[in-house]
């Protein structure tokens, strides 16, 4: 119970006709009568669906949400929002993501709740549930579903996507059988969870604990962990705690929590599609980020976790060690630790505390995996409005580089000519893909780790700098430039690249530049036609229509800012 008037009674409270029926109607469940009389009101915010397997155990973890919520005298009700599964949406759950954050924006502000557990775990949940609940600013606590166990296959560790990635290649390459490829299929992916390498889906478990919102630990406990559900249960617990204390989103989602993310990331190696989903998330609470605070606040933070894609482990030796407490830890002197979290305590009382079990892991300082572990942001006459690189999973030799640009116009075009044998490429070549950003793809879908050509595979060839508006899994690697903005299909320069261009790439410079007169760019610039499409309808049509650049978050422009939970007129 609590003494403050809470959101919830607006609809529940009194004894007119409206209240009666907002109450008769709920109690069909079989809920008491004194279920509404001062009880905090909590939504589960669930993205279940059979179709997003990373997701698909959620229905036992709400319940072990629930029964926190009930020990802590809350009335816990569950409401499901779109779920982006990555593995199975097309054409890319990029072009959903915004969606979904309308689904929950507006299930959260029209109904009587007065918290929400957010229940997250394939890649673009976390950032949709965390957008559309920034929009409202209500009481807010996160719980991922938890990564998989560690894949294996014939006797060693496998992790699912980045070992897809490599797999493929070597099938291509003659350097493993078809037979040992299906057969990997069924180890790598073995138990409820997401991804275990630090892929999109556990590079967002982990900023939205380093962001504050989240209880400590959860990142990393695997799905199928007994700590997981208690984990859930604690959850449950504390948002009747925050509806009590009116901690709202707004009050963790600060400056300070972005900047602590942006260095956290460097630290764990994470994923590149976080750039995209930490502005976005900031532009809906109104904190000002930009894609050159992830250059300056990350810069010089070392890689310290060893794990897949960027090193050796997985989750679940990452939890084991300590989990992201421990690799904070290591970075304390980084963080700003006086930030409150979700869990009511700041980060320094929370660090305090982290113990790295495993330093072969969770590296020290003085052994870091990369010592520059911050995503690099790239600017220049081919990308005027940034692009990004992830130093950590690229190759070292690559990140000063001047070769031939080799030009495909789409996905398709690539798919069509990358293993013709006439191909004129070599090693030194720059593979450059247009057309897959926001509006173009549309959904700036990942597939910018473009498949090297296969007869340079079976010459041993392993990376080679490529260049796109795309974006790529968080599960690859390699020297790839991403998120070219400004896209092809508006016009970038990256449009006006012709097979044959001479491009040069000079990470440390942060420069990427193509070797043509300004007066050559500006006629090819006038000569250029936007690709001919079909007018869209439905959602993909406001989608593109509306749909900001990958710099700035790739949001649609209407649904930046908080709108907050205000109660909306009565409905009868």
């Amino acid at each position: 119970m609590t003494s403050r008037k809470l959101r919830s009674q607006a609809w529940f409270g009194g004894d007119d006709k409206d209240a009666f029926i907002h109450r008769s109607w709920m109690k069909n469940m079989g809920l008491p009568d004194d279920t509404f009389d001062g009880r905090p009101v909590i939504g589960i915010c669930n993205t279940f669906s059979e179709f997003t397997p990373c997701n698909a155990h959620f229905r036992g973890l709400a319940e072990h949400v629930k029964r926190g919520i009930l020990d802590a005298g809350g009335v816990p009700l569950e409401f499901p929002v779109f779920s982006c599964g990555e593995s199975n949406l097309r054409p890319t759950a990029m072009l959903f993501r915004n969606l979904a954050s309308m689904d929950v924006e507006e299930s959260i502000r029209g109904n009587p709740m007065d918290g929400v557990v957010l229940m997250a775990g394939c890649d673009k949940t976390t950032p949709s549930l965390l957008m559309g609940a920034a929009s409202c600013d209500l009481p807010t606590i996160l719980i991922s579903g938890g990564p998989m166990l560690n894949g294996r296959f014939k006797g060693r560790t496998i992790g699912s996507g980045t070992d897809v990635w490599r797999f493929s290649e070597d099938v291509r390459a003659g350097r493993m059988s078809r037979a040992d490829f299906m057969a990997a299929e069924a180890g790598m992916s073995r138990s409820a969870g997401h991804c275990m390498t630090m892929g999109t889906a556990s590079t967002m478990a982990s900023m939205a604990e380093a962001l504050g919102v989240t209880l400590p630990g959860n990142a990393s406990w695997p799905a199928v962990d007994a700590n997981r559900a208690r984990l859930a249960r604690m959850t449950g617990r504390r948002i009747v705690e925050m509806v009590q204390e009116d901690l709202r989103l707004s009050q963790v989602l600060t400056p300070a929590a972005f900047r602590n993310a942006i260095r956290v990331n460097a630290g764990i190696g994470g994923s590149t599609n976080a750039v995209l989903h930490l502005l976005a998330i900031a532009g809906r609470v109104g904190v000002p980020l930009s894609l050159e605070d992830w250059d300056a606040v990350g810069r010089g933070i070392p890689t310290l976790l060893d794990l897949m894609p960027s090193g050796r482990f997985l989750m679940e030796d990452f939890c084991y060690a300590g989990g992201l407490p421990a690799l904070m830890a290591e970075l304390k002197e980084v963080l700003e630790t006086e930030v409150v979290t979700v869990s009511g305590r700041r980060l320094a009382d929370i660090l305090a505390e982290a113990e790295n079990y495993n330093p072969e892991v969770i590296r020290p300082k003085d052994q870091p995996l990369c010592a520059e572990g911050g995503m690099a942001v790239l600017r220049g006459n081919l990308v005027p409005g940034g692009a990004i690189l992830k130093p950590s999973a690229a190759t070292p030799s690559l990140m000063v580089h001047r070769g031939r640009a080799v030009v495909f116009s789409s996905i398709e075009d690539l798919k069509a000519r990358i293993d013709d044998p006439d191909l004129e490429v070599d090693e030194t070549s720059v593979l450059v893909l247009q057309n897959c950003g926001p509006k173009g793809y549309p959904g700036i879908a990942e597939v910018g780790n473009m498949p090297l050509p296969r007869k340079l595979l079976e010459r041993g060839i392993r990376d080679m700098v490529r260049i796109s508006d795309a974006r790529m899994s968080g599960t690859a690697f390699g020297t790839v430039v991403l998120h070219a903005a400004p896209e092809a299909s508006v016009g970038g320069p990256i449009a006006l690249v012709r097979t044959g261009d001479w491009i040069s790439l000079d990470v440390p410079a942060r420069r990427l530049e193509l070797e043509i007169s300004a007066e050559e760019l500006e006629a090819r610039r006038a000569a250029w036609q936007p690709p001919v499409e079909l007018e869209k309808g439905g959602y993909e049509g406001l989608y593109v229509k509306t749909v900001m650049q990958a710099t700035t978050g790739a949001d649609l422009d209407f649904l930046v800012g908080c709108r907050g939970h205000a109660v909306p007129r009565e409905s009868h």
